[in-house]
């Protein structure tokens, strides 16, 4: 029952916080991500516990409408946190416009939300890295077509929750 409340959870808890009204002019308002320094130690507890969730959910924002899918592919390549889509998905189209993200998953008694922005890696190596461990995708990206993209999370703060323990927050 917890594993299919929870991804209705995840889905309404982002839309909410997308939906939020904003200031008329929120050119004076707007926070950015606060840099931080890339820390792959804390990438790679975030990859873990997105690898044991399987599939995980990834809010991006259209105009003023939240966009929430689920996802799976989560590696790390070069220290960093890095995902996997087509170019001409819509998901990709609203990073280009808007890089700022939420990811969300949840393995059964602990849930990780984590906030960054996703930024395109347009070099083979990186889009080769994913597809040699996600061979599953193999079959519809190729890591020199014209459709494939990585994404990797920039400025990220990942929050590790459950009902029974206090949340830790780690940034990378």
């Amino acid at each position: 029952m917890k594993k299919i409340l929870f991804p209705i959870f995840c889905a309404v808890a982002m839309l909410c916080c997308a939906c939020a009204p904003k200031p008329a002019d929120d050119s004076k308002t707007t926070t950015m991500i606060e840099q931080t320094t890339p820390n792959p130690e804390n990438a790679a507890i975030a990859q873990q516990f997105l690898k044991q969730c399987g599939t995980y959910y990834l809010a991006t924002v259209e105009g003023d409408q939240p966009r929430v899918r689920p996802f799976g592919t989560a590696e790390i390549f070069e220290g960093k946190l890095y995902i996997q889509t087509g170019k001409v998905k819509n998901v990709y189209k609203q990073l280009v416009a808007n890089p700022k993200a939420e990811i969300c998953g949840f393995n059964g008694s602990e849930w990780i939300r984590i906030q960054c922005e996703l930024i395109p890696d347009e070099r083979i190596e990186a889009k080769q890295d994913m597809l040699d461990k996600n061979p599953s995708l193999q079959g519809m990206y190729k890591a020199d077509d014209d459709n494939t993209i990585v994404l990797y999370c920039r400025n990220a703060s990942a929050t590790i929750s459950s009902f029974s323990a206090p949340a830790r927050t780690i940034q990378f």
